[in-house]
């Protein structure tokens, strides 16, 4: 497709529950930023989210716009919702995009994206820590509804509406169904990406008489679009908008294998019905990431993988080790010691210490690994399960792993950059794994990562851009690990190449500028769809 042609779509519309700089709980904020900016590049592109409690809009240069209020109707009960849209438009280079947050109770006293918090759980016992929001069905209708009545009251008719997740997939259903709203958008283009298929992030609702009522939507378009006895709202989207997900590999195993299970099957079920479910892998911009840049990424010096520069990183090891033995982490809780050994090979993990992102193969990899092999180190930052973290932190007890492994409970963005910066090694153990955005980081890090070879993680090669295992289990994990250490004790000239080689594959042919491209070429094809006869 020429550029010419793409040059068509003029305003874009991007609908989503997180943005960087603003709200966070995943990669999708990284996307949504990342990708909103390159887009700004070839149309007008505005984004809407809402504003939680922990958002000051004053002094994230918001400014009041506009007001109006949105049904959100109960079983029985008719109902409205006040909502107050807060503008803020980019300067610079980002002239072309605007940023609008949704002002409603119902965000203003959440404190998390998606979870409660434990402040939340001490003033109210039901709403437990780490549970999602009870309302969570009503946030993304909420937000949806206000986008739609946004857009109709204020005139602005979009070429593209791009929905972000399960969070937003009903919009270009309301948009398509709804008397009032399908005349005005019957020419705007819709796109749904699936950030995330698996079973819990559909954003599904069991209770059929709820949906209808809030949603407005028709008995039948309820009714048919269910799975596993819920209305699905990836399943609903289908038949009115280009669906994609996060990489072409993670497309094709919903389509066609049997990792589709963990799905609840979305993906053989919309292929029965003839959709298309296309892949484009997520980009990254990787001047974001340049550890050349250590002041803005606060780790304690610079210095250059490509160029083979590595002595900053030795200073980022002796800082990241210094932290973690005088405690002086804020609020992460420190469990285990490190000791200041440079000289052996440091592997990194940062991410939810969950089953899905493959922690429970790591700890039974670590069991076995620590006890035979006294040349490695290891540092963990996240959160997740509790199980998987009390195991962890059991490992930290042992008496023989002393100062060999250090589990960071919590999350801060500059200790994930120092952990960055520091690692050897960045593990990526996940049982699937839509796309993947921690490989870039790891890589333009000159952290090698070792993954799973699934989802999106495909697009690191094998000993070319960092190592990769194909069993999802323990004793594949720890032999891939094994492996790398002795490539560590023995050709440190090829851990440098592939340092070298992974981040010019970023930027030949991940950064967001370039599959920015992939996009304009889906928003053409919903654009075309919406205009034929």
């Amino acid at each position: 497709m020429s550029e010419k042609k793409q040059e068509k779509i003029k305003d874009i519309w991007i609908i989503t529950r997180e943005y960087d700089g603003l709200a966070g709980a995943g990669g999708v904020k990284d996307v949504c930023r990342q990708l909103a900016e390159a887009l700004a590049k070839k149309a007008k592109v505005s984004v809407i989210l809402p504003m939680y409690g922990f958002i000051d809009p004053q002094s994230s240069g918001f400014k009041e716009h506009y007001s109006f209020q949105v049904d959100m109707n109960y079983v029985g009960v008719e109902r409205r919702e006040d909502v107050l849209i807060w503008e803020r438009k980019e300067r610079k280079d980002k002239k072309n995009l605007t940023i609008y947050l949704v002002d409603a109770g119902r965000y203003s006293e959440k404190r998390a994206v998606y979870t409660y918090t434990a402040e939340d759980e001490t003033e109210n016992p039901l709403h437990v820590s780490g549970s999602g929001h009870y309302d969570y069905f009503a946030m993304n209708v909420l937000l949806q509804k206000s986008a739609l009545n946004f857009m109709l009251y204020s005139g602005k008719r979009p070429d593209i509406i791009h929905c972000q997740d399960g969070h937003a997939a009903l919009l270009p259903v309301m948009a398509r169904e709804i008397d009032g709203i399908r005349h005005f958008f019957r020419k705007t283009g819709m796109v749904v990406t699936i950030h995330n298929a698996g079973l819990g992030y559909h954003q599904e609702v069991d209770d059929l008489p709820f949906a209808k009522a809030i949603t407005r939507l028709p008995s039948a378009t309820i009714g048919k679009n269910q799975l596993n006895g819920c209305f699905d709202p990836f399943l609903a989207s289908a038949p009115y908008a280009i669906m994609n997900t996060v990489s072409e590999n993670y497309a094709r195993e919903l389509r066609e294998t049997a990792d589709d299970e963990l799905t609840g099957w979305l993906g053989h079920t919309l292929a029965g019905r003839g959709v298309t479910l296309q892949g484009v892998t997520n980009g990254i911009n990787p001047e974001d990431f340049n550890p050349e840049k250590a002041d803005i990424l606060g780790i304690a010096a610079p210095f250059s993988p490509i160029s083979g520069d590595l002595e900053g990183k030795k200073v980022c090891r002796q800082e990241l080790t210094s932290l973690i033995r005088a405690k002086q982490l804020g609020h992460i809780r420190i469990n285990g010691t490190l000791d200041d050994r440079p000289d052996l090979p440091l592997f990194t993990l940062i991410g939810r210490l969950t089953a899905q992102k493959g922690v429970d193969k790591l700890v039974d990899a670590l069991k076995s690994l620590l006890p035979t092999d006294d040349g490695f180190q290891v540092v963990i930052l996240g959160s997740g399960a509790k199980e998987i973290e009390k195991e962890l932190i059991t490992l930290t007890e042992i008496k023989e792993n002393q100062g060999r492994i250090t589990i960071l409970l919590g999350y801060d963005e500059k200790l994930a950059n120092k952990l960055y910066a520091a690692g050897d090694f960045f593990l990526i153990p996940s049982q699937y794994e839509p796309c993947g955005l921690t490989d870039y980081i790891a890589q333009l890090f000159g952290n090698i990562p070792i993954v799973h070879h699934v989802g999106g993680l495909v697009k690191v090669e094998d000993n070319k851009t960092g190592f990769v295992y194909k069993e999802h289990s323990a004793a594949a994990l720890m032999e891939t690990m094994q492996n790398v250490l002795e490539l560590f004790r023995t050709d440190a000239d090829h851990l440098r190449t592939i340092q070298k080689e992974s981040i010019e594959t970023i930027y030949n042919s991940y950064t967001w500028d370039k599959i920015m491209l992939r996009y304009m070429k889906l928003y053409q094809e919903s654009f075309k769809l919406c205009r034929e006869p």
